[in-house]
Protein backbone atom coordinates (compact mmCIF):
# COMPACT_ATOMS: atom_id res chain seq x y z
CA UNK A 1 0.00 0.00 0.00
CA UNK A 2 1.34 3.43 -1.24
CA UNK A 3 2.40 5.62 2.04
CA UNK A 4 0.09 8.85 2.22
CA UNK A 5 2.14 12.00 2.28
CA UNK A 6 2.54 14.08 5.46
CA UNK A 7 1.55 17.06 3.56
CA UNK A 8 -1.53 15.68 2.18
CA UNK A 9 -2.35 14.26 5.69
CA UNK A 10 -1.18 17.68 7.15
CA UNK A 11 -3.95 19.45 4.51
CA UNK A 12 -6.69 16.89 5.97
CA UNK A 13 -5.86 18.24 9.70
CA UNK A 14 -5.99 21.86 8.34
CA UNK A 15 -9.20 21.25 6.39
CA UNK A 16 -11.25 19.60 9.74
CA UNK A 17 -9.15 23.00 11.47
CA UNK A 18 -10.74 24.92 9.19
CA UNK A 19 -14.61 23.35 9.78
CA UNK A 20 -14.13 23.72 13.68
CA UNK A 21 -12.60 26.88 13.92
CA UNK A 22 -15.41 28.59 11.69
CA UNK A 23 -18.13 27.33 13.72
CA UNK A 24 -16.43 28.27 16.95
CA UNK A 25 -16.89 31.70 16.24
CA UNK A 26 -19.52 31.89 13.81
CA UNK A 27 -22.40 32.85 16.32
CA UNK A 28 -20.17 36.38 16.86
CA UNK A 29 -21.46 37.23 13.33
CA UNK A 30 -24.89 35.91 13.39
CA UNK A 31 -25.93 37.48 16.94
CA UNK A 32 -28.46 39.33 15.96
CA UNK A 33 -29.75 37.07 12.93
CA UNK A 34 -30.26 34.40 16.30
CA UNK A 35 -31.63 37.36 18.82
CA UNK A 36 -34.43 38.12 16.07
CA UNK A 37 -35.39 35.01 15.23
CA UNK A 38 -35.85 33.27 19.02
CA UNK A 39 -36.93 36.57 20.36
CA UNK A 40 -34.07 36.23 22.91
CA UNK A 41 -31.70 39.07 24.65
CA UNK A 42 -28.28 39.61 23.32
CA UNK A 43 -27.10 38.25 26.53
CA UNK A 44 -28.55 35.19 26.22
CA UNK A 45 -27.45 34.61 22.53
CA UNK A 46 -24.03 35.26 23.64
CA UNK A 47 -24.33 31.47 25.21
CA UNK A 48 -23.81 29.81 21.80
CA UNK A 49 -20.38 31.18 22.32
CA UNK A 50 -19.46 30.80 26.17
CA UNK A 51 -21.55 27.70 26.68
CA UNK A 52 -19.52 25.98 23.49
CA UNK A 53 -16.39 27.17 24.69
CA UNK A 54 -17.38 25.39 28.21
CA UNK A 55 -18.37 21.81 27.09
CA UNK A 56 -15.26 22.14 24.83
CA UNK A 57 -13.01 22.92 28.27
CA UNK A 58 -15.04 19.90 29.80
CA UNK A 59 -14.71 17.85 26.45
CA UNK A 60 -10.56 18.09 26.09
CA UNK A 61 -9.75 16.36 28.98
CA UNK A 62 -12.19 13.73 29.45
CA UNK A 63 -12.64 12.59 25.66
CA UNK A 64 -9.03 12.56 25.38
CA UNK A 65 -8.83 10.15 28.72
CA UNK A 66 -11.89 7.86 27.17
CA UNK A 67 -10.44 7.44 23.89
CA UNK A 68 -6.57 6.69 24.69
CA UNK A 69 -6.61 3.10 23.13
CA UNK A 70 -8.50 4.28 19.91
CA UNK A 71 -6.89 3.62 16.76
CA UNK A 72 -6.03 7.52 15.77
CA UNK A 73 -7.56 7.50 12.14
CA UNK A 74 -10.89 5.88 13.25
CA UNK A 75 -11.22 8.29 16.60
CA UNK A 76 -10.53 11.55 14.09
CA UNK A 77 -13.49 10.27 11.56
CA UNK A 78 -15.79 9.84 14.40
CA UNK A 79 -14.56 13.15 15.73
CA UNK A 80 -15.76 14.77 12.18
CA UNK A 81 -18.96 12.90 12.36
CA UNK A 82 -20.05 13.77 15.61
CA UNK A 83 -19.50 18.06 14.22
CA UNK A 84 -21.72 17.66 11.53
CA UNK A 85 -24.17 16.40 13.46
CA UNK A 86 -24.26 19.10 15.38
CA UNK A 87 -24.00 21.54 12.96
CA UNK A 88 -26.89 19.50 11.83
CA UNK A 89 -28.87 20.26 13.97
CA UNK A 90 -27.98 23.50 14.59
CA UNK A 91 -29.01 24.69 11.24
CA UNK A 92 -32.31 23.04 11.37
CA UNK A 93 -32.82 23.68 14.86
CA UNK A 94 -36.78 24.99 15.80
CA UNK A 95 -35.85 26.37 19.03
CA UNK A 96 -32.64 27.97 21.36
CA UNK A 97 -32.46 25.44 23.63
CA UNK A 98 -32.16 22.76 20.26
CA UNK A 99 -29.39 25.29 18.94
CA UNK A 100 -27.50 25.05 22.13
CA UNK A 101 -27.89 21.19 21.83
CA UNK A 102 -26.28 21.57 18.43
CA UNK A 103 -23.58 23.60 19.43
CA UNK A 104 -22.52 21.24 22.60
CA UNK A 105 -22.57 18.42 20.62
CA UNK A 106 -20.20 20.19 17.63
CA UNK A 107 -18.31 21.63 20.81
CA UNK A 108 -17.06 17.77 22.13
CA UNK A 109 -15.86 17.38 18.48
CA UNK A 110 -13.66 20.55 18.80
CA UNK A 111 -12.12 19.36 22.53
CA UNK A 112 -10.94 16.37 20.95
CA UNK A 113 -9.55 17.22 17.37
CA UNK A 114 -7.24 20.17 18.85
CA UNK A 115 -5.79 17.75 21.54
CA UNK A 116 -5.10 14.91 19.23
CA UNK A 117 -4.54 16.50 15.92
CA UNK A 118 -1.80 18.38 17.51
CA UNK A 119 -0.28 15.30 18.23
CA UNK A 120 -0.77 13.61 14.79
CA UNK A 121 0.24 16.52 12.85
CA UNK A 122 4.13 15.55 15.12
CA UNK A 123 3.50 12.30 14.42
CA UNK A 124 3.58 12.09 10.33
CA UNK A 125 7.00 14.57 10.15
CA UNK A 126 10.53 14.28 11.20
CA UNK A 127 11.04 15.32 14.78
CA UNK A 128 13.14 18.19 13.25
CA UNK A 129 9.89 19.60 11.43
CA UNK A 130 7.39 18.93 14.19
CA UNK A 131 7.09 22.76 15.05
CA UNK A 132 6.11 23.33 11.54
CA UNK A 133 3.64 20.82 11.16
CA UNK A 134 2.13 21.89 14.16
CA UNK A 135 1.87 25.27 12.71
CA UNK A 136 1.09 24.44 9.37
CA UNK A 137 -2.09 22.61 10.93
CA UNK A 138 -3.39 25.21 13.15
CA UNK A 139 -3.63 27.39 9.56
CA UNK A 140 -7.13 26.17 8.98
CA UNK A 141 -8.00 27.92 12.26
CA UNK A 142 -6.76 30.92 11.17
CA UNK A 143 -7.94 30.60 7.95
CA UNK A 144 -11.09 30.07 9.30
CA UNK A 145 -11.27 33.81 11.51
CA UNK A 146 -9.41 35.47 7.86
CA UNK A 147 -12.66 33.46 5.88
CA UNK A 148 -14.73 31.30 7.15
CA UNK A 149 -16.80 33.14 9.68
CA UNK A 150 -17.00 36.47 7.38
CA UNK A 151 -18.29 33.98 4.69
CA UNK A 152 -20.13 32.27 7.29
CA UNK A 153 -21.83 35.80 8.39
CA UNK A 154 -22.25 37.12 4.40
CA UNK A 155 -24.63 33.84 3.82
CA UNK A 156 -26.66 34.49 6.67
CA UNK A 157 -27.22 37.80 5.96
CA UNK A 158 -27.83 36.78 2.28
CA UNK A 159 -30.43 34.19 2.85
CA UNK A 160 -30.72 33.01 6.88
CA UNK A 161 -28.26 31.94 9.58
CA UNK A 162 -29.61 28.63 9.03
CA UNK A 163 -27.68 28.39 5.99
CA UNK A 164 -24.65 29.55 7.65
CA UNK A 165 -24.80 26.28 9.25
CA UNK A 166 -25.05 24.21 6.31
CA UNK A 167 -21.67 26.02 4.68
CA UNK A 168 -20.17 24.56 8.23
CA UNK A 169 -21.89 21.38 7.47
CA UNK A 170 -20.31 20.98 3.43
CA UNK A 171 -16.78 22.07 4.78
CA UNK A 172 -17.48 19.29 7.83
CA UNK A 173 -17.99 16.59 5.08
CA UNK A 174 -15.02 17.26 2.90
CA UNK A 175 -12.83 17.38 6.08
CA UNK A 176 -14.44 14.27 7.21
CA UNK A 177 -13.71 12.64 3.31
CA UNK A 178 -10.07 13.88 3.40
CA UNK A 179 -9.40 11.96 6.83
CA UNK A 180 -10.67 8.92 5.46
CA UNK A 181 -8.42 8.95 2.17
CA UNK A 182 -5.14 10.93 3.93
CA UNK A 183 -4.92 10.22 7.68
CA UNK A 184 -3.17 6.80 7.71
CA UNK A 185 -3.84 3.85 10.08
CA UNK A 186 -1.05 2.72 11.73
CA UNK A 187 -0.58 5.96 13.33
CA UNK A 188 1.14 5.13 17.32
CA UNK A 189 -2.05 4.88 20.02
CA UNK A 190 -1.36 6.48 23.27
CA UNK A 191 -2.90 3.73 24.78
CA UNK A 192 -4.81 4.15 28.27
CA UNK A 193 -3.64 7.14 30.46
CA UNK A 194 -2.70 6.93 33.62
CA UNK A 195 -5.26 8.72 36.14
CA UNK A 196 -2.08 9.60 37.99
CA UNK A 197 -1.15 12.04 35.95
CA UNK A 198 -3.64 14.56 36.59
CA UNK A 199 -2.43 14.60 40.56
CA UNK A 200 1.57 15.09 39.29
CA UNK A 201 -0.10 18.01 36.88
CA UNK A 202 -2.69 19.37 39.59
CA UNK A 203 -0.40 19.69 42.46
CA UNK A 204 2.56 21.02 40.17
CA UNK A 205 2.22 25.53 40.97
CA UNK A 206 4.05 26.17 37.65
CA UNK A 207 2.06 24.39 35.24
CA UNK A 208 -1.05 25.19 37.62
CA UNK A 209 -0.54 28.92 37.06
CA UNK A 210 0.07 28.48 32.93
CA UNK A 211 -3.12 27.30 32.90
CA UNK A 212 -4.92 30.35 34.68
CA UNK A 213 -2.67 32.65 32.62
CA UNK A 214 -4.08 31.02 29.61
CA UNK A 215 -7.33 30.99 31.05
CA UNK A 216 -7.52 35.48 31.88
CA UNK A 217 -4.98 35.85 28.87
CA UNK A 218 -7.05 34.52 26.12
CA UNK A 219 -10.25 34.87 27.86
CA UNK A 220 -10.41 38.79 27.99
CA UNK A 221 -10.38 39.85 24.73
CA UNK A 222 -14.19 37.65 24.39
CA UNK A 223 -15.76 40.31 26.72
CA UNK A 224 -15.69 42.21 23.53
CA UNK A 225 -15.11 40.12 20.71
CA UNK A 226 -18.32 38.16 21.47
CA UNK A 227 -20.11 41.14 20.87
CA UNK A 228 -18.38 42.80 18.19
CA UNK A 229 -21.03 42.51 15.55
CA UNK A 230 -23.65 44.19 17.19
CA UNK A 231 -20.59 46.68 18.69
CA UNK A 232 -19.99 47.47 14.71
CA UNK A 233 -23.59 47.96 13.75
CA UNK A 234 -25.07 49.02 16.77
CA UNK A 235 -22.76 51.61 18.38
CA UNK A 236 -20.32 52.08 15.15
CA UNK A 237 -23.20 52.33 13.34
CA UNK A 238 -22.03 49.98 10.08
CA UNK A 239 -24.00 48.55 7.73
CA UNK A 240 -24.04 45.11 7.78
CA UNK A 241 -21.98 44.01 4.90
CA UNK A 242 -19.63 46.61 6.06
CA UNK A 243 -19.13 44.45 9.07
CA UNK A 244 -18.85 41.28 6.93
CA UNK A 245 -15.64 43.29 4.98
CA UNK A 246 -14.69 44.80 8.46
CA UNK A 247 -14.66 40.70 9.90
CA UNK A 248 -12.40 39.75 6.66
CA UNK A 249 -9.81 42.66 7.46
CA UNK A 250 -10.18 41.57 11.45
CA UNK A 251 -9.29 37.85 10.39
CA UNK A 252 -6.11 39.07 8.32
CA UNK A 253 -5.12 41.07 11.51
CA UNK A 254 -5.37 38.09 13.38
CA UNK A 255 -3.38 36.47 10.98
CA UNK A 256 -0.22 38.70 11.10
CA UNK A 257 -0.96 38.74 15.08
CA UNK A 258 -0.32 35.19 15.19
CA UNK A 259 2.61 35.39 13.01
CA UNK A 260 4.45 37.76 14.83
CA UNK A 261 3.33 36.11 18.42
CA UNK A 262 5.11 33.08 17.47
CA UNK A 263 8.21 34.78 16.32
CA UNK A 264 8.42 37.19 19.70
CA UNK A 265 7.61 33.95 21.87
CA UNK A 266 10.46 32.16 20.49
CA UNK A 267 12.55 33.65 23.43
CA UNK A 268 12.03 35.00 26.76
CA UNK A 269 7.98 33.99 26.68
CA UNK A 270 7.33 35.24 30.15
CA UNK A 271 7.93 39.01 28.86
CA UNK A 272 7.08 38.93 25.44
CA UNK A 273 3.88 37.83 26.59
CA UNK A 274 3.51 40.60 29.37
CA UNK A 275 4.13 42.61 27.00
CA UNK A 276 1.34 41.26 24.28
CA UNK A 277 -1.11 41.72 27.16
CA UNK A 278 -0.25 44.79 27.76
CA UNK A 279 -0.50 45.94 23.61
CA UNK A 280 -4.12 44.00 24.16
CA UNK A 281 -5.46 45.91 27.18
CA UNK A 282 -4.47 48.62 25.40
CA UNK A 283 -6.32 47.68 22.33
CA UNK A 284 -9.20 47.49 24.07
CA UNK A 285 -9.36 50.14 25.70
CA UNK A 286 -8.80 52.39 22.46
CA UNK A 287 -12.35 49.99 21.63
CA UNK A 288 -14.44 51.46 24.68
CA UNK A 289 -12.97 55.11 23.90
CA UNK A 290 -13.87 54.80 20.18
CA UNK A 291 -17.22 53.29 20.70
CA UNK A 292 -17.96 56.04 23.70
CA UNK A 293 -17.69 58.74 20.84
CA UNK A 294 -19.00 56.49 18.18
CA UNK A 295 -16.08 57.31 15.92
CA UNK A 296 -16.73 55.07 12.94
CA UNK A 297 -12.87 55.70 11.83
CA UNK A 298 -11.81 55.18 15.41
CA UNK A 299 -14.14 52.44 15.39
CA UNK A 300 -12.25 50.85 12.76
CA UNK A 301 -8.96 51.47 13.76
CA UNK A 302 -9.46 49.87 17.21
CA UNK A 303 -11.31 47.00 15.73
CA UNK A 304 -8.29 46.29 13.44
CA UNK A 305 -5.95 46.57 16.79
CA UNK A 306 -7.82 44.57 18.60
CA UNK A 307 -7.41 41.81 15.86
CA UNK A 308 -3.69 42.41 15.46
CA UNK A 309 -3.65 41.69 19.31
CA UNK A 310 -6.42 39.41 19.97
CA UNK A 311 -4.83 35.84 19.36
CA UNK A 312 -0.82 37.25 19.32
CA UNK A 313 -0.17 35.36 22.71
CA UNK A 314 -1.64 31.87 21.83
CA UNK A 315 1.71 30.92 20.31
CA UNK A 316 3.54 31.95 23.38
CA UNK A 317 0.90 30.24 26.08
CA UNK A 318 1.10 26.56 24.21
CA UNK A 319 4.90 26.92 23.43
CA UNK A 320 5.04 27.83 27.69
CA UNK A 321 2.98 25.33 29.11
CA UNK A 322 4.61 22.47 26.82
CA UNK A 323 7.65 23.49 27.98
CA UNK A 324 6.92 22.90 31.62
CA UNK A 325 5.38 19.92 30.93
CA UNK A 326 8.89 18.78 29.47
CA UNK A 327 10.55 19.62 32.59
CA UNK A 328 7.91 18.80 35.59
CA UNK A 329 6.02 15.84 34.02
CA UNK A 330 7.44 14.62 30.95
CA UNK A 331 4.63 11.71 31.02
CA UNK A 332 2.01 14.06 31.02
CA UNK A 333 2.53 16.06 27.86
CA UNK A 334 -0.71 15.29 25.78
CA UNK A 335 -3.03 15.86 29.20
CA UNK A 336 -1.41 19.29 29.89
CA UNK A 337 -1.95 19.64 26.34
CA UNK A 338 -5.75 18.79 26.44
CA UNK A 339 -5.72 21.13 29.96
CA UNK A 340 -4.25 23.93 27.92
CA UNK A 341 -6.93 23.66 25.45
CA UNK A 342 -9.58 23.64 28.19
CA UNK A 343 -7.80 26.88 29.79
CA UNK A 344 -8.10 28.66 26.45
CA UNK A 345 -11.58 27.69 26.10
CA UNK A 346 -12.41 28.52 30.15
CA UNK A 347 -11.12 32.16 29.01
CA UNK A 348 -13.80 32.06 26.22
CA UNK A 349 -16.39 31.29 28.61
CA UNK A 350 -15.09 33.76 31.28
CA UNK A 351 -14.71 36.67 28.81
CA UNK A 352 -18.24 35.93 26.97
CA UNK A 353 -20.52 35.66 30.25
CA UNK A 354 -18.53 38.87 31.64
CA UNK A 355 -19.40 40.92 28.39
CA UNK A 356 -23.02 39.23 28.35
CA UNK A 357 -23.55 40.38 31.62
CA UNK A 358 -21.98 44.29 30.99
CA UNK A 359 -24.21 44.53 28.10
CA UNK A 360 -27.37 43.49 29.88
CA UNK A 361 -26.68 45.45 32.80
CA UNK A 362 -25.76 48.78 31.02
CA UNK A 363 -24.37 48.37 27.30
CA UNK A 364 -22.01 46.80 24.54
CA UNK A 365 -19.87 49.92 24.89
CA UNK A 366 -18.51 48.99 28.38
CA UNK A 367 -17.53 44.94 27.29
CA UNK A 368 -14.28 46.27 26.38
CA UNK A 369 -13.66 47.14 30.27
CA UNK A 370 -14.59 43.73 31.79
CA UNK A 371 -11.74 42.40 29.26
CA UNK A 372 -9.14 44.84 30.36
CA UNK A 373 -9.93 43.67 33.84
CA UNK A 374 -9.36 39.97 33.06
CA UNK A 375 -6.28 40.25 31.10
CA UNK A 376 -4.86 42.37 34.14
CA UNK A 377 -4.73 39.03 36.06
CA UNK A 378 -2.87 37.19 33.35
CA UNK A 379 -0.33 39.67 33.69
CA UNK A 380 -0.38 39.82 37.32
CA UNK A 381 0.05 35.64 37.44
CA UNK A 382 3.10 36.41 34.92
CA UNK A 383 4.69 38.73 37.38
CA UNK A 384 4.39 35.69 39.89
CA UNK A 385 5.54 33.00 37.75
CA UNK A 386 8.24 35.56 36.67
CA UNK A 387 9.10 35.99 40.75
CA UNK A 388 8.97 32.14 41.09
CA UNK A 389 11.61 31.82 37.98
CA UNK A 390 13.92 34.26 39.45
CA UNK A 391 13.93 32.66 42.49
CA UNK A 392 14.66 29.21 41.72
CA UNK A 393 17.85 30.69 39.68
Amino acid sequence: MKKISPSLTLLALAINAFAIGSTEFISVGLMPMIVNTFNISLSQAGLTVSLYALRVTVGAPLLTILTGTWNRKTLMVSIMGLFILGNLLSAFAPTFLLLLVGRVLASLAHGIFMSISTVIAADVVRPEKRASAIALMFTGLTVATVIGVPLGTFIGQHSNWHMSFVFIVVIGLIGLIATSILVPKGLPIPGKINLSGLARIFTNKSILMSLFITAFGYGGTFAAYTYLTPILEGTFRFSASTVVIILVAYGVMVAIGNSLGGHLANKNILPALQKMFAALALSLLFLFISASLASQALGLIATLLLGLFAFMNVPGLQLYVVQLAEKFTPKDITLVSAFNIAAFNVGITLGSFVGGQISKGSSVVFTPLGGIIIILLAMFLIRLAQKDQASKL
